[in-house]
Formats: C-alpha cells, structure tokens, sequence
C-alpha cells in the first residue's frame, strides 16, 4: 500500500467534508446531474483523444500505481543482485532457476542468465520490456493529464447550463434552487476531481516512470554483469553510481570497512 497517496486522498476529501458539514446540509452538495456531466462529460472526452482499451487499462494502472505501489529503490535491487551473484559463485548459474526473485525484471533477466542466453539478446530483449513499460507509464499519466483537465472545463459547461435553466425559469421560484445548484456543484465537482484524484494520480504515473527508468536500467546492468560471472562486490561498486550521493556515500563507507 503506498500510504502517502491514502493520506493525501483521505486528507484533502475529509477537508472538504468537515467544510461541507461546518457550512449547511451535506445532501445539498449531492447533485446526479451534476455529476454526469462531469463525470461522463471527461470520459467521454478522453475516450475520443485515445483508444477505449487503453483508457481503461491506463485507469486500472493508475489505481495501481497510487494505491498498490509497491516501494521499490535502487538500493533493494543492488542487495538483490549481490545475493544472486553470490549464489552464482557458489552454485552456477543453473542455482538462478530457483531463487526467490519477487521483480519481474530481476527474475525474467536471471533464467534468461540460467538459460544462457547471449548478452546481446538478453541486452535485447529486458531493454525492450522496460522501454514498453515505461510508455504505458507514460500514456496512463498523460490520460489522467487529459481527464483531470476536460472535468473543469466540464464543470464550467455545467455552470452554463445550470444558468440557462435558471434564467429561463424565472418566473417559477421553485425551479430556481435545482438549476443553480447544478449551475454551481458542476464546477465544485469539477474542481474536486481534478485536483484531488486525476491530476495527482497523473503526477504519481509521472514520478513512477522515472524511477522505474532507474531502477529498470540498473536491474539490466546488473544481470548483465551477473552474467559474465563478475564477484558480488565488484558488482555491488560498479552500480553504486545509481544510488542518490547520500546512499551511495554510505555504501562506500560500509564496503571499505568491510
């Protein structure tokens, strides 16, 4: 669980909430068609810049990412390659197929070592994976990107409607309160939506992208020395350079006393 993004969610919406509940009647600020605009007025949008499949897979992955992610730094993949370089000395390379690997780079770059696989093909072929994985990081965040920027202009177009239905009931004072309220919670939801979900969400795809370009390339240099048989410490000092200094500058400190 990435308790950041729940304490952030959870946060900015209970904010919102206690201002709502401090202010009035809290079924006020429920308005279905309200929502529907918003809502279906930015899906809809966003299904016609991209391909409906990939609209929901890049939902799905952007949950995932934000709520689900998995921390996962540098430093763990140096520790993990070390300990299969170890286990390579001491048993060969064939000892590969069954260590416990729990990243799926990590793991699929150790059996393609365990079926010996030439370099550049392995080079290849984990390359290749990272780059696609790195684009559907990229496409979901910039899908949020679109959502959490069609669900204000959404909600402006709700306000127009609400005004219009407003205005054209003048003369009728019970209809006033139902077309203003759509006039106003469209921009509310609007508001609401994308700055509280889509756009940190998207946000969040973007920094994962990042360092899964990181930790990807290292996992790919590291197998590649893993496959040439280098020792565990030669491999742990060559990919030290991925750590941020302050990490980096206490592994060295650790490896000259050891």
């Amino acid at each position: 669980m990435d308790l950041a993004t729940i304490i952030g969610a959870l946060a900015g919406l209970l904010v919102i909430i206690i201002a709502i509940g401090l202010g009035g009647d809290f079924g006020s600020f429920v308005n279905i068609p309200s929502v529907l605009i918003v809502v279906g007025g930015g899906l809809a949008v966003t299904v016609m810049r991209f391909p409906l499949s990939n609209v929901l897979s890049a939902m799905a992955l952007g949950a995932s990412v934000a709520f689900k992610n998995k921390k996962d730094t540098p430093k763990d993949k140096i520790d993990k390659l070390v300990e299969l370089a170890e286990l390579v000395r001491k048993n060969g390379p064939l000892a590969l197929e069954n260590a416990e690997i729990d990243d799926p780079i990590l793991k699929k770059g150790a059996q393609m070592v365990a079926d010996g696989y030439e370099e550049d093909v392995l080079i290849g072929m984990l390359e290749l994976e990272r780059d696609l994985y790195l684009a559907r990081l990229s496409e979901a965040a910039l899908i949020y990107k679109q959502f959490g920027d069609a669900a204000p202009a959404f909600g402006m177009i709700g306000t127009l409607v609400g005004l219009v239905q407003m205005l054209s009931t003048m003369d009728d004072p019970a209809a006033i309160g139902p077309s203003m309220a759509v006039a106003l919670l469209t921009t509310l939801y609007g508001a609401v939506i994308s700055n509280a979900i889509a756009l940190p969400i998207s946000d969040k795809l973007d920094t994962k992208s990042k360092l899964e370009e990181v930790n990807q390339t290292l996992a790919i240099d590291g197998i590649t020395h893993l496959r040439a048989n280098r020792a565990p410490q030669l491999i742990k000092e060559m990919l030290l350079a991925y750590l941020p200094e302050k990490e980096r500058r206490l592994a060295e400190m650790d490896m000259a006393a050891a």
